[in-house]
């Protein structure tokens, strides 16, 4: 591995280039049951034809679990708009659109989005009550068994050297209401610092989608929730604040 070129730095993980595979390389510690479902959630997503890179094997290098998938010459759409300021808002049509081809999909063998959400409200810190609060939210969403990839932000999209766009990063999928996953992206934007493209993504999704802000909105708390299981000290303030109900209604 050493003589690879290393292209991203994870927590946990360290994914190196070698010539037309991606190796993505997993922390000794790393749970094997989560490398699993990873690449099986990959190879299930690719039966739906969205443009994704392909499994080519799961391993294990000098002891470690690896994925190794197949390489997308390109760059991501957040270099992209980091490089082209003056073309953010077709850059954010064409978030919105992948968003929505996805969610267009179905992969039944995928875990639900409803029971992975359940198991992260119970994980987290958050006082009984709270907990209480966000269940019973959860439970009386409108379950749905749409594609949702979890972590769908511009960073997990590389535009190709043809000008296609593959998503990536299939670590989070799930089956389940396309709301929540829309509710995570605009948490994503908000987390990164980036308030005005957070607010103009939400305004395009439930634009193209027909669907109500106040709805997606009303899944926030719930995935704020979530992502407190992370446990990363910087975000911990601000997600407090969403997973306040009340906030919402």
């Amino acid at each position: 591995m050493k003589n690879l070129k290393v292209i991203a730095v994870r927590t946990s993980k360290t994914i190196y280039r070698d010539g037309d595979k991606v190796i993505k390389v997993f922390d000794e510690d790393f749970s094997k049951a989560d490398v699993l479902n990873e690449a099986l959630n990959q190879a299930r997503v690719e039966e739906t034809g969205l443009h994704i890179p392909k499994i080519i094997e799961v391993t294990k290098i000098d002891g470690k679990w690896a994925i190794i998938s197949e390489y997308i010459s390109g760059k991501t759409l957040a270099q992209l708009m980091e490089e082209n300021p003056q073309k953010t808002d077709e850059y954010i049509e064409l978030l919105v659109n992948l968003q929505l081809e996805m969610h267009s999909k179905k992969a039944p063998l995928l875990n639900k989005l409803k029971d992975k959400m359940n198991r992260k409200i119970s994980e987290s810190t958050l006082d009984a009550t709270t907990r209480y609060e966000l269940h019973a939210r959860l439970e009386g969403m409108p379950k749905h068994n749409k594609v949702c990839h979890g972590d769908f932000n511009p960073s997990n999209i590389i535009i190709s050297e043809n000008n296609t766009p593959y998503i990536i990063d299939w670590s989070h999928a799930t089956q389940g209401n396309a709301s929540a996953d829309a509710a995570r992206t605009y948490l994503l934007f908000c987390l990164s610092g980036n308030e005005d493209l957070a607010n103009q993504y939400l305004d395009l999704f439930c634009k193209k989608s027909d669907t109500a802000k106040q709805y997606v909105q009303q899944w926030l708390p719930i995935v704020a929730a979530s992502q407190l299981v992370k446990g990363k000290p910087e975000e911990k303030e601000f997600l407090m604040r969403w997973t306040d109900i009340a906030d919402y209604e």
